[in-house]
């Protein structure tokens, strides 16, 4: 999927007015992390996931009163664990949801949406930050403002400066949060332009992966289906560990976009193919598979039989995954896929130069 802020503008360019539901807060295991965010337009479709059928049902009942009225709602929803079940995850959890009317005949929200994509496409980091009210009414754009280590977008306020100066004490490392300022509540939103790992499969390979990517300030996200394989205590540097009860329905649980890498490198050729498959219906930068020419037939040719096309198969997946260095242990094995990496990353660096 785009990003969401190039999404945005261009919706407020076509004059179209939409909800936008913005996860505050998450427990248990609600499948989409804080800070996720879904469009819903005026006919009801939605652009976007917040994680599964039931709480985008909720987000979704709960625009309609957003449309008629433009106050921003925030509310809580819960998952029990046996609706949980149904979605593929372990157990049930809540979250805590804003959904905020999105106006096309508000000059300041469109020229800050706008301002924010730009920012995007040039990569430059900055932070969202939102008033947030405490009673239901409509966040207009001077409720709205656009931070970057030199720069700042929105009305004057004496306030929000202050935040801003904060953000700017340790700009890279500011995160997801909401904060009091002077009895009033504000979001910070950091859109960092991080590109993603996606490691699927948690075994001893993808710590030592994982343990790379960071060091290359990829953010580093781990999956697998295992508790005792994907936890903590084995991914201390990860970014994020998510355990799924399976691996069907994995794009429930991310969010793979053009600056996402993936990294297949599951316990067995069933789970690597169901993956990959998944993977390929999406515009990830780069697909890789660990395994053998024997294993690599065995899946193409399972996809073909389901109706993937073999030429964008072999145009889009690294596999065998990795630079030739006729690697043999787990950190071997992860030196090569890391410099795969980053010959992608920084070939397309190079292109656009």
């Amino acid at each position: 999927m785009r990003d969401i802020n190039e999404l945005i503008s261009e919706i407020l360019d076509n004059k179209e007015s939409f909800v936008l539901a913005t996860i505050l807060e998450k427990s248990g295991s609600a499948p989409r992390e804080e800070g996720t965010k879904m469009i819903i337009k005026k006919d009801f479709s939605t652009i976007g996931t917040i994680g599964g059928g039931i709480f985008e049902a909720m987000a979704i009942k709960l625009s309609a009163k957003v449309f008629k009225n433009k106050n921003c709602i925030i509310k809580k929803c819960t998952l029990s664990t046996e609706g949980a079940s149904a979605l593929g995850m372990v157990c049930g959890g809540e979250l805590k949801l804003l959904l905020e009317y999105i106006n096309c005949e508000d000059e300041k929200m469109v020229e800050l949406y706008k301002n924010a994509s730009e920012l995007r496409e040039k990569g430059i980091n900055f932070a969202f930050i939102t008033q947030i009210p405490e009673e239901e009414r409509y966040i207009s754009g001077l409720d709205k403002w656009i931070c970057t280590e030199t720069n700042f977008w929105g009305e004057e306020n004496d306030i929000v400066q202050c935040i801003f100066r904060k953000i700017r004490e340790n700009f890279k490392y500011i995160h997801f949060q909401t904060i009091i300022a002077d009895g009033k509540k504000y979001l910070i939103e950091p859109v960092l332009n991080h590109e993603s790992v996606y490691i699927i499969g948690a075994g001893h390979v993808s710590q030592k992966i994982a343990e790379l990517t960071k060091m290359l300030d990829f953010k580093t996200v781990v999956i697998d289906d295992r508790e005792e394989f994907a936890n903590r205590q084995r991914f201390k540097v990860a970014d994020e560990v998510k355990v799924v009860s399976s691996f069907d329905n994995i794009l429930n649980c991310i969010n793979v976009n053009n600056r996402s890498y993936v990294i297949i490198v599951t316990r067995g050729h069933a789970y690597d193919k169901d993956v990959l498959g998944q993977m390929l219906k999406t515009d990830a930068k780069y697909i890789g598979m660990i395994g053998s020419k024997n294993k690599r037939s065995f899946v193409y040719n399972c996809l073909i039989n389901e109706g993937y096309d073999l030429n964008n198969i072999e145009e889009r997946v690294h596999c065998p995954i990795g630079i030739t260095i006729h690697a043999q242990t787990p950190e071997e094995i992860a030196i090569s896929i890391a410099a795969e990496l980053v010959k992608v990353r920084r070939t397309s660096v190079s292109e656009k130069g």
